[in-house]
């Protein structure tokens, strides 16, 4: 990482694909933006074809032009490389850079992504582009940044694969002894004797080894951040300065180990799309913007989301205009530098054609592009808030939840107690549940410091290296408070049961011992005996070392421990064996909260549908005040408004739907009644 990403001015705008359309839309884009007070597009994401129409052939001058539009009209742009999704030229001439499904199917040109990310052909065409777009446009002044590719993710099961999956493996293993031990392979007679017995966990009779399929998705995330460093390489040998980001996804898709890649980033960026029409689209916008702000350990870029919703047969996710500038609020609140959407102009064709943009179908006289226009103002409004902090995190945080994308993949394995049991699910669950509580929070990796945190979540981790034991374990003897979820700690990072009871490797630090997981039917409750109420999952446990806060109160279970409190050091390390609903989550999360002293961040706000984030900023703190609500209220305290441009001492009415976002006085305490 370099130093924060630090614009003057919130950026506005989005992916612009003029390539689409005729040179007279062009004139009518430029004149729709300047009046939206977009300064800041993406270009050249899917313009393969269009750039290099033929191997080694570049035709820019169509680039050119666009470049000297935007310039003539002040307004910045990201180039991206157009690496995910290759010509047909390109699919033509080297037939196997195209990738294979798991059943050995491979593949044809027709959509996008289609390349094997270890193919020598795609890695170098991908290269030779992004040193041709360097060298032409690196030194431009408009230039903000680098988009390297799109949305990394596409997963090759072909020879190319198997061939780099054997070279990472002998460099993670070094022999094949310790392969074979690590990947338990004596079960099913599955040792290797041969590097080349080895391939990718393609479709087979029954289970995959799950050291295996997990030890696969790391090579994977591996082999695409090689892909991604080649491409950024050739960007700085040219002396090209701008930072490089390429856009994680979320929220239900997850190939990458997006720590490692961060680590890799000058910028972590995000496309980030609504997957719910409900309204906890709002604490998703949150889930997302936290992760992204987490990943980058400062500010970051929204770099995609929708402007109204995606119809594209299963995602219903609709945005109306207030709903769209919440959101982008809630995620400048978090950190980002900006809001970006995914595209400007809605396409007349293709592939996406329903997919919502800027300017939508119907044109600039829509509520689509009048919401546009309202958000451009509003940014420019608020553009005092870009600049960071000069010391400290921009959102400050006293609670942590610890991100695993290998614990993700784990638990994707089949044949465990309950397949059901679903990381990205568990980890939004603990989230949702302190973003109802109104309080700042932090995702945090193994290792990390995380000696100012009050409270650190441990949704559920089936596979514990030995370093995030230790790492949990001086936490606790510090005195932090943990608080694990089931399922946690059973086997080592690979995927290896630790025999003598559950959760194994976490057992002396519980201080409980799991003899036996039982999964509940689906729609299956059960009631602890303080009342909360759990479904899916219990356990059969002995608490030895552990205070029993509550117990089982039916069925085979009751009176044995569900939720243990046990004394380390300084500190306590908390274990729920039971699958608790969200309701029963959000209050025992609470309850936790107020036990150790962890606040929301307008306390007053909690339960009225009125979302407040603070964010730091480099000579103040904003306050973003988001209505999800239906009630207007009034909000009062020392500020001012940057949204009404007015003092906050007197009350800001906020009426359901809408916004302010003050600029606090020092030592600003805030009040909420209703209007």
């Amino acid at each position: 990482m370099t130093a924060p990403f630090a614009p003057a001015r919130l950026l506005f705008g989005g992916d612009y694909n003029p390539e689409q359309w005729p040179r007279d839309v062009w004139d009518e884009d430029m004149a729709l933006m300047r009046r939206a007070g977009v300064n800041t597009v993406t270009i050249g994401v899917f313009s393969w074809a269009a750039l290099e129409p033929r191997e080694g052939e570049f035709e820019p001058g169509w680039l050119d032009d666009v470049v000297a539009l935007l310039d003539a009209h002040e307004i910045g742009f990201f180039l991206a490389t157009p690496t995910a999704s290759p010509p047909p030229w390109f699919t033509k001439a080297h037939p196997d850079a195209l990738p294979v499904r798991p059943d050995g199917t491979q593949l044809w040109h027709g959509s996008r992504d289609t390349y094997a990310i270890s193919a020598p052909a795609y890695r170098e065409a991908a290269r030779r582009v992004a040193r041709f777009l360097a060298e032409r446009y690196g030194s431009h002044p408009r230039l903000r940044g680098w988009h390297v590719h799109n949305e990394y993710g596409t997963v090759d099961h072909g020879p190319h694969a198997a061939a780099a999956f054997r070279r990472w493996l002998q460099a993670r293993y070094g022999s094949l002894a310790v392969l074979n031990d690590a990947w338990y392979t004596a079960f099913w007679s599955q040792r290797y004797d041969d590097w080349d017995e080895i391939v990718p966990p393609r479709a087979t009779q029954y289970l995959h080894n799950p050291a295996q399929v997990v030890d696969f998705k790391r090579f994977c995330s591996a082999e695409m951040l090689a892909a991604y460093a080649e491409q950024r390489d050739e960007i700085r040998a040219t002396g090209s300065s701008a930072p490089v980001t390429t856009n994680f996804m979320l929220p239900t898709w997850n190939h990458l180990d997006q720590w490692e890649w961060s680590d890799e980033l000058d910028l972590v960026s995000v496309d980030h799309y609504l997957d719910t029409p409900g309204p906890d689209g709002e604490a998703h916008v949150a889930y997302g913007a936290d992760l992204t702000r987490s990943w980058g350990e400062g500010p970051w870029l929204l770099m995609e989301q929708s402007a109204a919703g995606i119809r594209d047969g299963r995602r219903q996710a609709f945005k109306d205009p207030d709903r769209m500038i919440r959101n982008s609020l809630g995620y400048v609140a978090r950190g980002s530098q900006g809001a970006l959407f995914f595209q400007w102009r809605a396409s007349a064709g293709g592939s996406e054609t329903w997919h919502s943009a800027m300017v939508p179908h119907s044109g600039p006289e829509s509520r689509t592009y009048a919401g546009v226009v309202e958000l451009g103002t509003l940014l420019d409004r608020l553009h005092e808030v870009a600049a960071p902090p000069a010391e400290g995190p921009v959102v400050a945080a006293d609670v942590a939840v610890l991100w695993d994308a290998a614990g993700w993949w784990s638990l994707e394995t089949p044949h465990l107690p309950n397949d059901d049991l679903d990381y990205a699910t568990e980890a939004r669950a603990t989230h949702r549940a302190l973003w109802r509580a109104g309080v700042a929070v932090d995702f945090v990796r193994s290792g990390a410091d995380v000696a100012r945190y009050r409270v650190l979540f441990v949704p559920t981790l089936m596979a514990l290296d030995a370093a995030t034991v230790a790492w949990l374990t001086r936490y606790v003897e510090d005195g932090g408070y943990l608080v694990v979820g089931r399922f946690t700690g059973v086997a080592d990072e690979h995927e290896r049961v630790v025999p003598g009871g559950y959760p194994g490797r976490l057992r002396d630090l519980l201080g409980v011992r799991v003899t036996e997981h039982l999964p509940l039917a689906p729609g299956d409750t059960q009631e602890l005996s303080d009342g909360s109420v759990v479904g899916q999952w219990t356990e059969r446990m002995e608490a030895p070392g552990a205070k029993v806060v509550a117990h089982y109160t039916e069925g085979p279970l009751a009176g044995s421990p569900a939720v243990t409190r046990h004394a380390v050091g300084d500190g306590a390390a908390v274990y729920v064996s039971a699958g608790l609903v969200q309701e029963s989550w959000d209050a025992f999360v609470a309850t936790v909260l107020a036990e150790r002293d962890v606040r929301a961040v307008v306390p007053e706000a909690v339960g009225t549908g009125l979302e407040a984030v603070r964010r730091r900023g480099a000579e103040a703190t904003y306050l973003f005040l988001l209505h999800h609500g239906d009630r207007p209220l009034r909000v009062a305290g020392a500020g001012h408004d940057l949204v009404s441009d007015g003092p906050a001492e007197d009350g800001i009415v906020i009426a359901p739907g809408s916004y302010a976002v003050v600029r606090e006085a020092p030592g600003a305490t805030w009040s909420v009644t209703p209007a």
